[in-house]
């Protein structure tokens, strides 16, 4: 196995892991009567909602879980908790800029800034169980020398 195969092995598990973690607090969520109400006010489907979240928490666990074996080297003292749940914020921010700001002030509803802080928090929520799922399962499959081989571009 190359080291490339083997980035991409960890960062597909990583995107796996994180996006499971993104859906169960989603899904969590998703149980609550705010949620409900949420829903509600901006016409949103259940089932089709479960299923782009899933799809959600795995392109954003993909970008985050390659961003986070590529830049881990980067910050080695740093904990790969710490480091995960810092790329997913600045995931969180690229998201919420690009697509909560346009959909709750751009839809017709009553309170857009209401729903707009709702979908804020229900992300952070998200992405914040996305972050810590990825950084401890990021601890467990690259141990130090794997690590290593990694940055280094050996062979396993």
């Amino acid at each position: 196995m190359t080291s490339h195969s083997g980035t991409w092995r960890t960062t597909v598990t990583l995107a796996i892991g994180g996006g499971l973690a993104f859906w169960s607090a989603n899904f969590a969520i998703s149980l609550t009567p705010i949620a409900a109400e949420y829903r509600a006010a901006l016409s949103i489907a259940y089932l089709p909602m479960l299923g782009e979240a899933l799809a959600g928490g795995l392109i954003i666990g993909l970008v985050t879980g390659h961003s986070l074996i590529r830049l881990h080297h980067v910050f080695p003292d740093k904990s790969p908790v710490l480091m995960s749940v810092l790329l997913s914020v600045a995931g969180l921010t690229t998201v919420t800029l690009l697509i909560a700001v346009p959909s709750t002030f751009l839809l017709p509803t009553e309170d857009p800034l209401r729903y707009f802080l709702i979908a804020g928090l229900f992300n952070a929520i998200r992405i914040l169980a996305l972050g810590v799922a990825m950084g401890y399962l990021y601890r467990k499959l690259v141990t130090t020398d794997s690590r290593e081989r990694l940055q280094n571009g050996t062979h396993a």
